[in-house]
């Protein structure tokens, strides 16, 4: 609840003036259900990876309810002066609207983007990739060993295509991934064996926190003495997401993706005049 207040503070940073004086003043009520279409309007356009004009989006909502695009922006820009109003309460109106909404249509509730979620997509990226590895010989092994250091506190999601070919020649041969905490000791290890031709898919969640420093992943444990490797991995991938409260905390230092209305509607607005 804190943070989306503060989120919804955004709103008043980015906001000018309304136009003419003969702008309709929109009820809060009115106001909170707008606010409701358009974060619909915004996540199914982000689903639908739709590229629309930011402005033209919204005018049938606003329409709907019998008000124009600089009715809007003048209601908004004008909340500050409204000693008994705030912003923030109207804003959690809308949100509470979609959270009842969520729990009446749960298999469509991704539809209704949160905060949360998108803090957390917005910050989550890759910290190490790698598209193709081949071993053959054993001093190349080495490469089969994945080590990240300097974790920071969040969640590391890894995920590897491999395969053991015919031509290996360590049966039984397996591979692991664990975290190495601040103290050296070893942590959430987790051990499996490797499947042989066939490409498999390995993937696995950790969770890092201030104690942790290592991140490491062995496709190379033979169970006796290491002979002749054969093994192939594609698609290496490390994506690291924040901690939630950093991520909301995050966006709203940065002013992304967490206004009502896209960057181009505040722009359109022009102080002309108020109350």
């Amino acid at each position: 609840m804190k943070y989306r207040i503060r989120l919804a503070a955004l709103l008043l940073l980015g906001l000018m003036a309304g136009a003419c004086v003969r702008h309709k003043i929109i009820s809060d009520e009115e106001l909170a259900h707008i606010f409701h279409d358009a974060f619909l309007t915004n996540a199914y356009v982000s689903t639908e990876r739709l590229s629309l004009d930011s402005l033209n989006i919204y005018e049938p909502i606003f329409a709907r309810y019998g008000y124009t695009t600089e009715d809007v922006q003048y209601t908004i820009g004008n909340f500050s002066k409204r000693k008994s109003a705030r912003l923030g309460d109207v804003v959690e109106e809308a949100i509470r609207m979609l959270e009842e909404e969520g729990l009446r249509y749960e298999h469509e509730v991704a539809v209704l983007d949160t905060i949360d979620n998108v803090a957390r997509r917005t910050f989550t990226r890759t910290v190490l990739a790698d598209s193709l590895v081949r071993v053959r010989s054993l001093r190349d092994t080495a490469r089969l060993h994945i080590r990240l250091d300097s974790l920071l506190p969040g969640e590391y999601n890894l995920t590897v295509n491999y395969l053991v070919d015919s031509l290996d020649r360590n049966p039984g041969l397996r591979g692991s991934a664990w975290l190495i905490r601040t103290d050296g000791s070893r942590t959430s290890s987790y051990t499996f064996t490797m499947r042989r031709n066939k490409e498999e898919r390995f993937t696995r969640r950790y969770t890092a926190d201030s104690t942790t420093r290592e991140l490491h992943l062995n496709l190379f444990l033979p169970r006796e003495g290491a002979k002749r490797p054969s093994v192939t991995l594609r698609d290496l991938e490390i994506r690291y997401t924040p901690p939630t409260r950093q991520a909301v905390e995050s966006l709203y230092l940065r002013q992304l993706d967490i206004r009502i209305f896209a960057d181009e509607f505040f722009r359109a607005a022009h102080p002309k005049d108020s109350l």
